[in-house]
């Protein structure tokens, strides 16, 4: 089933368009499925689970944490992440800065940015983003590499539109200001309900759990 899904989804993605299996509950066989059929980027929400299976998916992929972080989660996420895909704060950054340093390696990430300007999530609003990003950008060992929001996680895809387009403002924004040591190259955005509408307003990469891995009984959001 997992090798169909990932075959259908890739055959439907335009070209350009980075995809992301969202690989949260699932088991070593399942993500190295996905990886065989195709998928080159794995996501984890959570850093215990991403520990347990990391070292046992043998397939080559690259891996990108997208779960909420905290600080005394990161030194363990530098380690083995290749993106941090939710920088949602200086405070954050700044010890991702600090373990990434210890270790010798820059790691690139992602800001990420409530455009729903909703209290239950994380991320930087979007009137905030420009002077956030100036000083995150002062951090040597922190690489950023572009944006990333979460839209509705179920519902109508076409309320997730104006998450998108928000988002996407900010980024071309954010481009034409041509920060030092900011690049604007990934716009990671959209999900199984919403990736359609994400890729029509200018994503370029969606994360997929559900239309990849089959629904969870636990959570089938992805």
């Amino acid at each position: 089933m997992i090798t169909g899904n990932v075959r259908k989804l890739l055959e439907e993605i335009p070209e350009g368009i980075e995809v992301l299996a969202a690989a949260k509950t699932r088991t070593v066989a399942e993500i190295s499925e996905a990886v065989a059929a195709g998928i080159k980027i794995i996501g984890e929400n959570y850093v215990q689970e991403a520990l347990r299976v990391h070292e046992q998916v043998v397939e080559r992929a690259r891996w990108h944490f997208i779960g909420h972080l905290q600080t005394n989660k990161v030194k363990k996420v530098v380690g083995i992440f290749d993106m941090i895909q939710t920088v949602d704060s200086l405070r954050l950054a700044r010890e991702i800065d600090k373990r990434s340093y210890a270790i010798g390696k820059v790691m690139p990430v992602l800001i990420e940015i409530n455009s729903g300007r909703e209290p239950q999530k994380a991320g930087i609003l979007s009137e905030d983003a420009v002077s956030v990003i100036k000083e995150i950008a002062l951090l040597p060992n922190l690489a950023i590499k572009g944006l990333m929001t979460m839209g509705p996680l179920a519902g109508n895809p076409e309320d997730a539109r104006p998450y998108f387009v928000e988002t996407r403002l900010l980024f071309e924004k954010l481009k034409e200001m041509e920060l030092p040591e900011v690049e604007m190259i990934i716009l990671s955005m959209g999900m199984t309900n919403s990736y359609r509408v994400a890729i029509e307003e200018g994503s370029t990469m969606v994360r997929i759990g559900t239309m990849i891995f089959g629904p969870r009984s636990c959570d089938v959001r992805t």
